[in-house]
């Protein structure tokens, strides 16, 4: 990579950017000197807090594209308007996901289509509409993953599916896009549980928490944190998949 490689005032798309982990990783990313364009569907009102704070923060630094990941244009779509935001795109960060059991028996094609499309289709056709503006900026793709794309997760099936082709996806297009464009991915472990509990109770983050190695969760910022180095600080590293997960892997 050229040594004047840099994301310093680059403008990077974040999908599923209005909540939770999606958030957090857009401070850091404009917390580094990025431009930041938060991708929402539904969650316009929290997309507007979050574009208010940073661009109090650094005015004129983020926008907000609104789209359905699931329409057959979607992302072609809010790729255009992304790259519209600022006149370029540096980076992408694929981090919106639908996350749900769906147990062998009575999986429907409405959750396949769901969970395939948000983790893996919509993935590859943001990429495919990124890479001119990619390779002409020599920026990158971050995919956010799972764990449990290399070891699944018992009842959540089409889920684990849908993250193994998000690390295959990962893997494959670092080659496609080589040597303009790097693509790499964070695998978390247990950082957020989901929201309303589920299939996620007391007990369960219990056992889970006793399999980690460092014996605690994880907090949205470490995932942050890995997202930013591989955008930032890491211009010989593609095609590989970090997992940040306090070493919970080793024990599954």
């Amino acid at each position: 990579m050229a040594a004047d490689y840099s994301m310093h005032d680059g403008a990077v798309l974040i999908t599923g950017a209005a909540r939770r982990i999606g958030a957090v990783i857009a401070r850091r990313v404009h917390g580094a000197g990025a431009r930041v364009v938060l991708h929402c569907h539904r969650s316009r009102a929290e997309a507007e807090a979050l574009a208010a704070e940073l661009n109090a923060a650094r005015g004129g630094s983020c926008a907000i594209v609104q789209g359905d990941l699931l329409a057959p244009d979607g992302p072609e779509r809010i790729v255009q308007a992304a790259a519209l935001a600022f006149g370029r795109l540096d980076a992408l960060v694929n981090n919106a996901s639908s996350f749900y059991p769906t147990p062998f028996g009575s999986i429907g094609n409405g959750e396949w289509q769901d969970l395939m499309g948000t983790n893996l289709r919509a993935p590859l056709f943001l990429a495919q509409a990124a890479a001119p503006h990619l390779r002409a900026a020599r920026g990158a793709i971050v995919n956010v993953v799972d764990i449990h794309a290399e070891r699944p997760l018992k009842g959540f099936l089409v889920y684990s599916v849908a993250k193994a082709g998000l690390a295959g996806l990962t893997r494959a297009l670092a080659l496609e896009l080589a040597p303009e464009v790097r693509v790499n991915g964070v695998a978390p472990g247990a950082i957020l549980w989901p929201e309303g509990g589920g299939h996620f109770d007391l007990p369960e983050r219990d056992r889970i928490t006793s399999q980690t190695p460092l014996a605690r969760t994880g907090s949205p910022e470490d995932v942050a944190g890995a997202v930013k180095y591989l955008l930032f600080d890491a211009p010989f590293v593609t095609g590989q998949v970090l997992a940040v997960d306090g070493g919970r892997a080793l024990h599954l």
